[in-house]
């Protein structure tokens, strides 16, 4: 694609880089056969190439944000399905990411919608806050059907009926610690708590921490460390993003600094994403950019650090079938697509993909909340290509996509390794009924 950046313009390293990914794109539109929004919605804007067209002219003109930019790129779920079929090599992750920095710097939302983004930045990203916030959502649900009938606060609405009716108390494992790991020594890791899961369902660490111990693997939960920053990222709430970024790799070079770490392990394939890009999001910061790389080199999802160790053989073979719902940041993200179905495999599990398995669930962060229509599309898509697998139970490897496929599947929906905890010899998981379980004896 030719641009047209002024020396001036180019002078700004961000500008600069987005002027590099906008030159790659040759206008081919493969990109529109696998993006969610296009396959749905069918205007070229809420396609990859149509929003890399309304980037271009807004950066390239130098000007603020104006409302059909916001739409359509408030409509991109950051699946980056499109990266996956690019065969220029667009990297439309950090060109978006751009863009919606730039909207938050230029662009004035109506009062509601800044008021609905300020609470998600103020409240997600804080395990206390949070749920705190999931507590007093009790309280709304009376007045989903109210706030449904007003556009502005159909946002609020979506937020109340993802709100759980109940929650788990804090896991004792998301405070800082070392456990060590059994027998023979086999590595050391840190693992992320991280913001949302810590709340919603913190027995996905502890059956990581779990079997990584029972494997011989010792795992630190270090001091200081929290969000991994992706929710406000993906709001293009840089300077908080960033700041979440300096505090956790601060955290994780000092695991590093006093005994060494193998990997840092993490359970949410959303802040995996976030977390491998650390190295790019702080490159400009003299003081963070050579550690945030190596923190960067050192992310790896759960099923990418087992699926490199030589597993013994599982206490159980379950013999269950389980449709394996890859979350976007996994398979487009981060291209973690095999592992987790070869060892749900290993572990005794008769994987099932389900159809169109690249489309996104319509999770994507917070767009299930700022983008409730859409996002309910999406998911009854999923929900149904899922339920024709035949699956007893749907594992998935990110807690949005959980949350998001729960809401409407009548199968249990669990952690990838909550299963694999379970076959090596921890508890059945929670949810997962007896029955559907019975061949595993």
């Amino acid at each position: 694609m030719q641009t047209n950046f002024s020396a001036a313009q180019l002078a700004d390293p961000h500008v600069a880089e987005s002027e590099k990914i906008l030159r790659k794109c040759v206008h081919c539109g493969f990109c529109t056969a696998t993006c969610p929004t296009y396959v749905t919605l069918g205007n070229e804007l809420d396609s990859p190439r149509g929003r890399i067209y309304l980037i271009k002219d807004m950066l390239e003109k130098g000007r603020p944000a104006d409302k059909e930019i916001v739409t359509h790129i408030d409509r991109c779920l950051s699946c980056l399905a499109c990266m996956t079929t690019c065969p220029s090599g667009v990297n439309y992750m950090h060109l978006v990411d751009h863009a919606r920095a730039h909207i938050e710097q230029t662009y004035k939302r109506p009062l509601l919608e800044r008021l609905t983004r300020a609470m998600l930045a103020f409240v997600l990203p804080y395990p206390g806050r949070f749920r705190a916030a999931v507590k007093l959502a009790r309280l709304g649900r009376p007045l989903i059907g109210l706030f449904e009938k007003l556009p502005a606060l159909k946002p609020v609405a979506a937020m109340l009926k993802l709100a759980p009716s109940s929650i788990p108390p804090a896991s004792p494992l998301a405070s800082p610690g070392v456990h060590a790991g059994q027998g023979t020594k086999r590595g050391r890791v840190a693992i992320l708590t991280g913001c949302a899961q810590s709340v919603l369902d913190p027995a996905i660490n502890e059956a990581t921490v779990s079997l990584l111990t029972r494997l011989g693997v010792e795992v630190v939960v270090p001091e200081g460390e929290g969000c991994c920053g992706a929710l406000v990222h993906h709001m293009g709430r840089e300077d908080q993003a960033l700041a979440s970024a300096r505090q956790n790799v601060d955290a994780w070079t000092r695991a590093i600094d006093q005994g060494g770490l193998d990997a840092i392990i993490i359970t949410a394939s959303g802040c995996g994403t976030t977390i491998k890009d650390y190295g790019f999001m702080l490159r400009l910061d003299p003081a963070y950019a050579e550690k945030a790389a190596r923190v960067s080199a050192l992310a790896k999802d759960i099923t990418e650090y087992l699926a490199a160790l030589d597993l013994p053989e599982p206490v159980r073979k379950p013999g269950t079938i389980v449709a394996y719902h890859s979350a976007c940041s996994m398979q487009h993200g981060q291209k973690i697509t095999r592992q987790p179905k070869e060892l749900l495999t290993k572990a005794g599990f008769v994987v099932r993909e389900p159809r169109e398995g690249h489309l996104c669930c319509g999770s994507a962060g917070t767009y299930n909340i700022l983008q409730p229509e859409i996002s309910a599309r999406l998911r009854d898509r999923k929900v149904k290509n899922i339920e024709a697998t035949g699956a007893e139970i749907v594992a998935t490897g990110n807690i949005g996509c959980i949350t998001q496929i729960a809401s409407a599947a009548k199968v249990p929906v669990v952690h990838t390794i909550k299963l694999l905890d379970w076959a090596y010899g921890g508890p059945r998981p929670e949810g997962v009924s007896e029955e559907s379980l019975v061949a595993a004896e």
